[in-house]
């Protein structure tokens, strides 16, 4: 069946969710899509002046949005939640149509948005403080959680929609107001995101203007929101360079930080593994999304003993995978982003050739047009672990490497710069709890017998050392939107003083 051009489709599926075709239309930012390169909107974009009013009123909305009870802000997000199941079709169709995932993923995106808006919903009711017991007669003390400020979100393009809802389903139940600078890849999903809040937020009623904004722009626009010192928060997902600016720059006016940024993923394949599962599991992880997650497997350390019977397999396995149109049936790789993608990738697998690499796949495939770029996933043995392997590259290349000792794999596991994810399949107990504990994986994730990509919401997500440090999502990363208060009330008639100190006034 003939699939309708991006264009048209972003358009029908814009228009159905409310966007007004002035947001993306006749505007400076061209809005493109990976599936064939064309153009599928013309967004307007901010000037810094607006942008920085934006940020003054955000403020102001959380003056007044502090006030409303917990509970109360809770019910917003339950709103939006609903919007967001009735609308998933269409907005799981749109990250598709921008962000080159295939229709399971893109669907996938939209339900992790649901599902953290669950999450937050339940949170609402749980912004639970602690009672602390005192040395001193008569008193009390505890300690409490109180909302920041403005929280400001910069976001992806390979989560375009997903990661932005992390932060701001937990600061606006936080009682924080957001503020939202999205890719310039992908305006579209932003759009349609900020109109299903909309709808939400009229359906609550009672919403202080610019609760949730969004500032579509620039690299300008960004480094207002990390400067503006009304902004308390700041949640940047991006690159290890883009983290080493936006860094410094909040930690001068002791801004909080939520850094999310590269990951260099490896898996240790044991020799008790399940192989089919391993296989399986390797497949998705480095491959999925044209390798453009910052979960991404990118190497794989295979016992000696099991290289010859796993590598192979799975060199085979990635020539079967079907590239192409990803909203077409039974496609597994959609298109890599861009044509500065592509290029990365053709550099990466020279400098990995040149350094004794031998590659499996890696080409261009064909695509009928030549602003679309879509590539053979990459298998990369590797005779050790060289500069460019150390180094991040979002694409599907996977660089496989024999280990003999697991003291041995663990180190070079963890001989990266990065620390997002990590994962390792045996079924030897001992295996795996080395591998999650102290002297294991040093990676804010770690996984037994399932691959470093697809973290559910329950979880704290973020990694340790370049990845930033930062945690989004499930757990207690709600704390990171809200302050705390230590406070002791004296109840009694004396004035005693802590660690016995005397002060004796007449």
């Amino acid at each position: 069946m003939d699939l309708a051009t991006p264009a048209f489709e972003a358009a029908v599926i814009l228009r159905r969710l409310g966007v007004p075709e002035q947001a993306w239309n006749g505007g400076s930012l061209t809005a493109r899509s990976p599936i064939t390169g064309e153009t599928t909107g013309a967004v307007r974009t901010i000037d810094p002046a607006d942008a920085i009013a934006a940020i003054d009123t955000a403020h102001e909305a959380f003056l007044a949005w502090r006030k409303v009870p917990a509970p109360r802000r809770g019910e917003l997000i339950r709103l939006f939640g609903e919007e967001l199941r009735a609308a998933k079709s269409d907005l799981g169709r749109l990250v598709t149509i921008e962000a080159g995932k295939v229709v399971s993923e893109g669907l996938g995106e939209v339900q992790e948005m649901i599902d953290i808006c669950d999450f937050a919903v339940g949170l609402s009711r749980q912004l639970y403080g602690r009672t602390i017991a005192t040395e001193r007669t008569d008193h009390r003390m505890m300690e409490s959680w109180q909302p920041m400020s403005v929280t400001g979100i910069i976001s992806a393009f390979n989560f375009p929609v997903a990661v932005w809802t992390w932060n701001a389903a937990l600061a606006l139940v936080c009682g924080n107001s957001v503020v939202w600078k999205p890719s310039e890849k992908t305006p579209l999903t932003a759009l349609a995101t900020q109109a299903l809040f909309e709808r939400a937020a009229a359906r609550f009623g009672e919403i202080p203007a610019g609760l949730s904004t969004l500032l579509i722009g620039d690299k300008k626009i960004g480094e207002i929101l990390v400067d503006h010192p009304k902004v308390a928060v700041l949640s940047a997902t991006g690159s290890t360079r883009m983290g080493r600016e936006v860094g410094p720059r909040l930690a001068k006016r002791f801004a909080r930080a939520i850094l999310e940024l590269g990951g260099n993923n490896a898996a240790i394949v044991a020799p008790s593994a399940k192989l089919d599962l391993a296989l399986r599991a390797i497949l998705f992880a480095a491959m999925g999304t044209a390798g453009q997650r910052c979960t991404t497997l990118r190497r794989l350390f295979v016992h000696d003993s099991i290289y010859d019977a796993l590598v192979p397999r799975l060199k085979q396995a990635c020539k079967t995978l079907k590239i192409g149109d990803p909203r077409a049936a039974g496609t597994l790789i959609g298109p890599l982003i861009d044509g500065g993608s592509y290029a990365g990738m053709q550099a990466a697998l020279a400098e990995a050739e040149k350094a004794g690499g031998a590659i499996s796949g890696g080409k261009r495939a064909s695509a009928g047009s030549d602003d679309a770029f879509y590539v053979e996933p990459a298998v990369v043995e590797m005779p050790s672990q060289t500069d460019i392997v150390k180094r991040e590259t979002f694409a599907p290349i996977l660089y496989v490497m024999k280990y003999s000792d697991l003291d041995t794999a663990i180190r070079l596991h963890n001989d990266v710069p990065q620390g997002l994810s990590s994962s390792i399949f045996t079924t030897d107990l001992a295996e795996a709890e080395i591998f999650v504990s102290a002297v294991g994986s040093d990676c804010g994730i770690a996984n037994v017998n399932i691959g470093p990509s697809g973290a559910e919401i329950g979880g704290a997500f973020g990694g340790e050392k370049e990845t930033g440090g930062g945690r989004e999502s499930g757990s207690d990363s709600w704390k990171a939107y809200m302050r705390r208060v230590t406070t002791t009330v004296n109840y009694g008639n004396d004035l005693p003083l802590a660690q016995g100190v005397e002060f004796p006034v007449q």
